[in-house]
């Protein structure tokens, strides 16, 4: 898979490791993120990094910040991303299996080196699983996406 990776100055400590995974895993790596400590803004790396997964230039996106909140919030405001918070495995590929995730947010300060690769193996080992109640439920965040631009439209 190609895997669009971001991070902020937050999540720099644990960047390099993320990478390191994703290559071993055998996946392509498209680096939206910082190298350095100077302090950004996660709004616009988040965009940046799961922009690549909504134009179709990645398959899924890895978000590394602080906390993983942040990133975490604001790639759930992004049309077509459904982003889930990496902070333990049973999340990681449940988050893909029941609800089509395609990025994931995981938070420096709080995840090691060693949960940190369970959480990625699991999510990017995971698949949809396409039951009748799994797809009728996507289906409803994606009405939810619509029917909030809309009335914001209307507002205008």
């Amino acid at each position: 898979m190609r895997i669009a990776l971001g991070n902020d100055h937050a999540g720099i400590g644990l960047k390099e490791h993320v990478r390191e995974v994703l290559l071993r895993l055998g996946h392509e790596v498209l680096d939206r993120g910082v190298d350095g400590d100077t302090p950004v803004d996660f709004p616009d790396i988040t965009f940046a990094t799961c922009d690549e997964v909504r134009r179709g230039e990645a398959d899924r996106a890895v978000l590394v910040c602080g906390t993983g909140a942040g990133a975490l919030m604001a790639a759930n405001k992004i049309a077509g991303i459904r982003c889930g918070l990496g902070h333990d495995v049973y999340s990681a590929h449940q988050a893909v299996e029941h609800d089509d995730a395609n990025a994931i947010a995981i938070g420096a300060w709080l995840v090691g080196p060693a949960t940190a690769t369970e959480v990625l193996e699991a999510f990017l080992g995971a698949t949809f699983d396409n039951d009748a109640d799994t797809v009728r439920r996507v289906a409803k965040l994606h009405e939810l996406e619509l029917r909030s631009a809309r009335e914001l439209t209307d507002r205008t």
